[in-house]
């Protein structure tokens, strides 16, 4: 009976190791987590893995294409969880290198607002949940500014030389020459991506700044007077002077969302599935957009975002003109973008 026992002990334990065979130790215990720097407070990081023991390996990326590229070489690997813009995750998809949601383990999923739902990249919701969202805005002191600016358009106004401060996406800003002569962000005719090119190097001179990271600073200590910049940095700048002047531009805004979405081959989606739903909470999901200053993605949030956030966490509700989201365009269009960004950029020093 004892050998039998013993036996019978020693086959348990071989199946046990067999089944564990392969398996990394901490794999179920780590989240990989890829996005661009600083999305998150540290708090809610640091009580999402005392919640579940799941500890966080954050990576960053500068660049959407940055990410897709180290995706598509990972082949969909590497990564649990991803966090990125509309327009490029609509290729992940394409490609097969995100995997369909497993929404039974998101009993959180009904929090989200539907107004940032069935989008083109993802019309049924299958593979992604929206984590902010925003717009172009025009921002401006007017202590420092002589006109009254309504549109894109003002921007070209010869006593703003030197002072407009704009960030490095160059689908925007492009795109805003665009709006000024009444296109789409997203043609696809050369001619009119090159006539926009021309428009742009005529504000060449007006221009002082080109950057992504805190261009609000220089707003509020005056390098700049006139700033076209993401809704988180519009946030922070209306914050801080309560006196500057937002402008939800006449010809139009670019509106935008970034979501998160797990890759095809991701090494834990199970720790993946956790964090979306952990971060879909309405308490820890107020926190994280009072602390990005984007957009207000989980209607349920809104009831705990705190009062002096809450007029710049939604979407304006009397903006009345042309609402338009960046997207795709072929290959030809993107050289021919590219093409006049960096002659922009020549022609404004930068």
């Amino acid at each position: 009976m004892k050998k039998t026992y013993v036996l019978a002990l020693a086959l348990v334990l071989c199946f046990s190791l067999l089944a564990g065979c392969g398996r990394s130790p901490s794999q179920d215990t780590q989240l990989n987590l890829f996005t661009w720097e600083g999305m998150f407070p540290q708090e809610v990081l640091d009580e999402f893995t005392a919640e579940t023991g799941i500890t966080i390996n954050y990576s960053n990326f500068d660049f959407n294409e940055t990410m897709l590229a180290k995706l598509q070489t990972a082949k969909g690997g590497d990564y649990d969880l991803v966090i990125a813009d509309d327009y490029i995750i609509e290729t992940v998809i394409a490609e097969g290198l995100a995997q369909k949601l497993d929404k039974s383990k998101l009993k959180n999923f009904g929090n989200i607002n539907p107004v940032y739902q069935s989008q083109f990249y993802d019309s049924k919701d299958e593979y992604t949940v929206p984590y902010g969202a925003g717009i172009q805005t025009i921002v401006y002191d007017p202590e420092l500014v002589d006109i009254d600016i309504t549109g894109y358009g003002d921007l070209w106004d010869s006593s703003l030389k030197n002072s407009i401060g704009v960030i490095g996406n160059y689908r925007v800003i492009n795109g805003l020459a665009l709006k000024v002569l009444g296109e789409s962000y997203n043609t696809e005719d050369i001619s009119k991506i090159e006539a926009a090119g021309e428009k742009l190097l005529e504000l060449a001179p007006n221009i002082r700044l080109i950057k992504d990271d805190n261009l609000q600073d220089d707003l509020l200590t005056g390098e700049i007077s006139v700033g076209v910049m993401y809704t988180s940095q519009v946030t922070l700048a209306k914050l801080s002077n309560p006196n500057l002047k937002v402008v939800f531009p006449s010809e139009g805004i670019g509106f935008g969302i970034m979501a998160a979405f797990i890759p095809s081959n991701a090494p834990n989606p199970d720790a993946a599935h956790k964090f979306i739903d952990y971060i879909l909470q309405p308490e820890v999901s107020a926190r994280c957009f009072e602390w990005l200053g984007f957009y207000c993605t989980n209607k349920a949030a809104e009831e705990y975002i705190s009062e002096e956030y809450k007029d710049f966490l939604t979407l304006p509700i009397d903006f009345s003109g042309d609402m338009e989201m960046i997207q795709r365009i072929s290959a030809e269009a993107e050289e021919a973008h590219t093409k006049i960004w960096t002659e922009f950029k020549s022609a404004a020093g930068k």
